[in-house]
């Protein structure tokens, strides 16, 4: 199994501090050694610079939509690319970044999350923790070979892209065009559900404009605002205080599968919980009536029985 990273915020912001904890990881501190992959949404310039376009006009329709994507097949603690991400100050209102830890196929670019597809003429990136079992794999490859997979097919061969797709054709089977934000939200959760049934599921999806969260297992978040305070790093000999990088509107909300930092107030998503962020605050959530928390060495232990690990 893998780890996820995320962040959602209501300003461009650089995820340099906590990307710099998180690919120690991928080798280092942890042995996620089988690739990475980052994808940030940026303010789209295009639009931006567009002298027939309104500021308020560019942003609205296309605030966070321009997409770029670094995957490496290499451990990220030891990437020239993970190398460049960590120092390349990309300021960006949506991240998803991805370590692997390879359970269903090879270590190779093709098999990198995060994915990318379009939906709605939307670009949407999708990263999963954990691992889809072999009767669900069987039902997307005879889906596949019927012809009901037209929407989107994978390119490579893992679980992950499978359940990516899986839930893409989903969707695209079901709406003709793109339903209100709540009606989405609501079919994503029942996919999630269902697909946490047939595997273990961690997933973030991200449009540019939202992030999804969802935990069948581990996953955390932190909304950082004012007043801003300091944070050190678990996984580096790190340390920052916010209040001198941010301003008093700032607001940033992480995830991870297991806290980045040692001495802040992370929050745990209950098993099959479903959590929509925009702007650093939740939008959308449908937590289970009956809500269960796992340690994280139950967490891993989980993993380990499906035959992944953390």
């Amino acid at each position: 199994m893998c780890q996820l990273l995320g962040m959602n915020a209501n300003t461009p912001t650089d995820i340099g501090f906590s990307f710099t904890g998180f690919h120690n990881r991928g080798g280092k501190t942890d042995h996620h050694n089988d690739g990475f992959g980052i994808a940030f949404f940026e303010p789209n310039a295009c639009d931006l610079n567009n002298p027939t376009l309104s500021e308020a006009q560019s942003i609205a329709r296309n605030s966070s939509r321009g997409l770029r994507v670094f995957h490496d097949d290499k451990p990220s603690s030891q990437s020239p690319v993970a190398e460049l991400v960590k120092n390349y100050p990309i300021k960006a209102l949506n991240v998803v970044a991805h370590i692997r830890k390879a359970t269903q196929g090879s270590n190779c670019l093709a098999n990198t999350h995060p994915f990318v597809r379009e939906v709605w003429g939307e670009q949407w990136v999708f990263a999963h923790n954990g691992q889809m079992n072999q009767s669900f794999i069987q039902r997307c490859q005879r889906l596949q070979k019927n012809g009901n997979s037209e929407h989107c097919r994978p390119v490579g061969t893992t679980d992950s892209e499978a359940a990516f797709c899986y839930l893409i054709n989903r969707l695209k089977s079901t709406y003709k065009d793109r339903p209100s934000d709540q009606e989405l939200f609501r079919f994503l959760t029942t996919q999630c559900r269902y697909l946490a049934a047939n595997g273990l599921f961690n997933c973030l999806l991200s449009n540019g404009d939202w992030q999804l969260a969802y935990a069948n297992s581990l996953l955390f978040y932190l909304t950082r605002k004012a007043p801003f305070g300091e944070a050190k790093l678990a996984d580096d000999d790190l340390s920052i205080n916010f209040k001198d990088v941010t301003t008093e509107n700032d607001k940033v909300t992480i995830l991870v599968t297991v806290p980045l930092t040692e001495n802040e107030d992370w929050q745990q998503l209950a098993i099959n919980e479903c959590l929509v962020f925009q702007d650093g605050d939740i939008i959308f959530q449908d937590t289970p009536s009956l809500r269960k928390y796992l340690t994280i060495e139950e967490g891993i232990a989980i993993a380990r029985e499906v035959g992944a690990s953390i």
